[in-house]
């Protein structure tokens, strides 16, 4: 099933499928990326017929390796992992509710996400320490409306 499942992604760029199938496809399609992209690297022609033939034992679909070996693997020259990503669709299968998800290639000119070196950790923590200041002032300056009774 995952030969099959990967030599479609491979195929069509993106497939719609459950969230589990689509989480257990993703490492099964990057390890078989790469090996396409040491076999470009490769100035020998042997090692690169070598692991064109370990892809191909493992996704059994000579016109998708072909695909990947020859216009795939040029998108992901300059990048190091991370060649799929899993979007969660909202809705859930009809027949026995299951999550599904869309699996795809990133493009090559797409940057993801980065973490941010510790611009949030610095607003946290002024944000949490001032509300209870607010709140230590408050209590401080009015205690009769504190009491009850006190209002009358």
């Amino acid at each position: 099933m995952m030969s099959n499942m990967a030599a479609s992604l491979i195929t069509h760029g993106r497939i719609e499928t459950t969230l589990a199938k689509a989480k257990a496809l993703r490492p099964f399609v990057e390890k078989v990326i790469t090996k396409a992209k040491q076999a470009a690297a490769k100035t020998e022609k042997k090692d690169a017929i070598h692991l064109r033939r370990l892809a191909l034992s493992v996704v059994r679909d000579e016109t998708a390796i072909t695909k990947l070996f020859n216009e795939t693997v040029k998108e992901f020259t300059n990048r190091n992992g991370g060649y799929t990503r899993i979007y969660k669709l909202g809705q859930q299968r009809q027949g026995d509710a299951a999550e599904m998800a869309l699996i795809e290639f990133v493009k090559a000119d797409d940057p993801g996400y980065k973490k941010s070196k510790g611009k949030r950790n610095a607003k946290g923590k002024q944000a949490k320490a001032a509300p209870a200041a607010d709140a230590a002032a408050s209590v401080a300056e009015t205690p009769a409306a504190a009491t009850p009774g006190a209002a009358s």
